[in-house]
């Protein structure tokens, strides 16, 4: 079990979320995921909620949101006060209309979800054809 505050280095953190330095430092240049904390030398440290910060934002990408709505969407699930991994605690929201908002990111990552099993579909149908020959 990990203790509560411990940290980690950005290479371990790439190596557990299967994500690059450069798109980690990245992420931390545009604000979706600023380290915890630096050591003296200035090296960045992450948490375990630094990690799944970025668990989340990795399970965005395929989805094509941008990096502007990514930003807009953890601003908002931040606004709920809960861990963004665990879907046991909801949370609550002291911003008003933050729920409607949330709900609309839902809608969008449902129709992007059923593009992308679309598009999975095509590319089965074009290998079961060039496997046919």
């Amino acid at each position: 079990m990990e203790r509560a505050d411990a940290t980690m280095h950005i290479g371990e953190l790439a190596e557990r979320t299967g994500l690059s330095l450069r798109t980690i430092r990245h992420y931390d240049e545009v604000g979706l995921l600023e380290p915890t904390g630096r050591t003296v030398g200035g090296f960045r440290l992450y948490t375990h909620d630094d990690f799944s910060r970025l668990m989340l934002i990795r399970r965005m990408k395929p989805l094509g949101f941008s990096l502007e709505e990514m930003t807009e969407l953890l601003r908002i699930i931040d606004s709920f006060g809960s861990d963004p991994a665990r879907s046991d605690d909801p949370g609550q929201s002291d911003e008003p209309g933050e729920r409607a908002k949330l709900d609309s990111f839902i809608a969008q990552a449902v129709d992007r979800r059923a593009k992308l099993e679309q598009q999975l579909a095509m590319a089965d149908e074009f290998l079961e054809l060039l496997r046919a020959k």
